[in-house]
């Protein structure tokens, strides 16, 4: 199989000094022009899929905070992200529509009717963003007093995704054939109910759209806790990871396929995509020099809350030049990319301002800086090196670091024979290498 490129579809790009920089798109809020440009351009670098992020509500450790540091990156005004695909999926023939929805705030029926939708509407390009909701404020948009306790989540998520799935195979394949002569719209012996009893959910079923084009849309999940990482290998057909050092890539990619078999499938039933921001330039001091720029465009206030809410505890108590405090015990918000960034600090002794410029450049992910050469070599060293089988890319300013990287990666990446020129298939499964899954109540 080729490597696997997926976009980042952030209209604010992947740093978030980068709206404030000159090249960057004007206006870039719910901005449906430059959504449409954005997945064009992707589409036109051959790029597997678009990947859009998204959350409930505005993220924030408190309003004066997020409010006096104006940070996009607190999604403070987007489109509902399935809404988006259904126009992008318009506007695009070939590329995967990928978005996230979360299980902790939804319903599996809402959820699966959702999607079926979007594969149809985009002929089998669409997929889903599987996640468990780690920011605690989300819970107050949806009558919680408290967000749900981590354990509580990935149960009720495991339960979720399995109500999903069912209703997807509500109808076998041909179940519509829609004939006038006949009469017959549906075959009525090619219907299954669910009706799904279980702890956290009743459901009947079955399903008011036709199963999707892919059979199932391609699931997407990014949890690296224990319970992230069981809940992708019952479920997940491809897994976005984000680790600092090809070696701790590796032994992730390791860990979660080596999870498949206990739940009957093989290591080419899922794809694993390393996140990296991309700084890439016609030589290496032009990409240094972007990398600059952007981080000049960065004030304290901004940088202090991001740095919160990767880590999930407050920050703007602490000295901006004192030490990066270690948090021992779990809390609540604090995820594996939370986790891994205090590992950091604290191995490297770096101080919470130190700390922030580290994660500020790839939004807590990692980070590809240099040539052109330099930038495929990396790709390549880590896909060769199983430490991933593709890389979610984001672009550090939008929409000129997604056409760099197109008009000066992809052609290396092509020329060493590790991706396509041309789309291979028609739908998202077919472009990642991932089989159909089979109807089982219509075999």
């Amino acid at each position: 199989m080729p490597m696997t490129l997926a976009a980042n579809a952030n209209a604010q790009g992947s740093h978030v000094g980068e709206w404030r920089h000159p090249a960057a798109w004007d206006a870039p809020c719910t901005n449906l022009e430059n959504a449409v440009r954005l997945a064009r351009i992707a589409e036109s670098g051959k790029f597997d899929l678009l990947f859009l992020a998204d959350g409930n509500g505005v993220r924030q450790m408190d309003k004066p905070d997020l409010f006096a540091a104006t940070s996009p990156s607190d999604r403070p005004g987007v489109f509902e992200p399935v809404t988006l695909l259904a126009a992008l999926a318009m506007a695009t023939d070939h590329i995967g529509l990928v978005a996230t929805t979360t299980t902790t705030y939804d319903e599996p029926f809402a959820v699966a009717r959702r999607f079926a939708s979007l594969d149809h509407i985009s002929k089998g390009r669409a997929g889903w963003n599987l996640v468990t909701t780690s920011n605690p404020g989300d819970a107050l948009n949806f009558s919680h007093a408290a967000h749900a306790a981590r354990e509580h989540r990935y149960e009720r998520a495991r339960e979720f995704a399995e109500v999903v799935k069912g209703l997807w195979d509500s109808w076998a394949d041909d179940a519509f054939p829609q004939d006038k002569a006949s009469g017959r719209y549906l075959d009525p012996s090619k219907v299954h109910v669910l009706g799904h009893q279980g702890k956290h959910f009743q459901v009947a079923g079955p399903l008011n759209a036709p199963r999707p084009v892919q059979g199932h849309p391609v699931v997407f999940s990014a949890g690296q806790s224990e319970q992230g990482k069981e809940l992708s290998a019952a479920h997940a057909d491809c897994v976005f990871a984000i680790e600092s050092t090809r070696p701790a890539a590796q032994r992730l990619y390791a860990d979660i396929k080596g999870r498949l078999a206990t739940y009957g499938r093989s290591h080419d039933d899922m794809r694993i995509l390393a996140g990296v921001t991309i700084f890439v330039g016609e030589t290496e001091a032009e990409a240094e020099a972007l990398f600059q720029e952007l981080e000049d465009l960065v004030s304290p206030a901004v940088g202090v809350d991001y740095l919160s809410k990767m880590v999930g505890t407050k920050m703007t108590g602490y000295p901006l030049d004192g030490p990066m405090p270690v948090f021992e015990e779990e809390h609540v918000g604090h995820t594996g990319i939370g986790k891994a960034i205090i590992a950091m600090a604290k191995e490297e002794g770096l101080t919470v301002r130190e700390t922030y410029k580290r994660i500020l450049p790839q939004m807590g992910g990692n980070m590809f800086k240099g040539d052109p050469k330099q930038i495929a070599d990396i790709m390549e060293d880590w896909y060769r090196a199983k430490a991933c089988d593709g890389f979610m890319i984001a672009a550090p300013v939008v929409p000129t670091g997604l056409e760099r990287f197109i008009r000066l990666v992809v052609p290396e990446l092509q020329r060493r024979g590790l991706f396509r020129r041309e789309y291979e298939g028609r739908t998202l499964r077919d472009n990642l290498g991932l089989r159909r899954p089979q109807n089982p109540f219509f075999t």
